[in-house]
């Protein structure tokens, strides 16, 4: 699990990278779950809250260089 502070030193840029890896590594865990070859659970739910915080940490970003144009 990363921590928010960890995200928000990231450009744009790196915040849609993590994104997509956390897509990815989700839908790899989501076959792993359908197929029976999970092993750690937990991991699914990590993998879900780090998505929303990179798409919370993005929305912020995009909010405050609205807001200073």
């Amino acid at each position: 699990m990363t921590k928010a502070t960890d995200f928000r030193t990231k450009t744009a840029d790196e915040l849609s990278d993590e994104l997509l890896s956390l897509k990815k590594e989700q839908f790899n865990l989501r076959f792993q779950k359908a197929t029976g070859q999970l092993e750690n659970t937990a991991r699914v739910r990590q993998i879900r809250r780090d998505v929303a915080r990179v798409k919370t940490i993005q929305a912020q970003k995009a909010a405050s260089a609205a807001k200073a144009k």
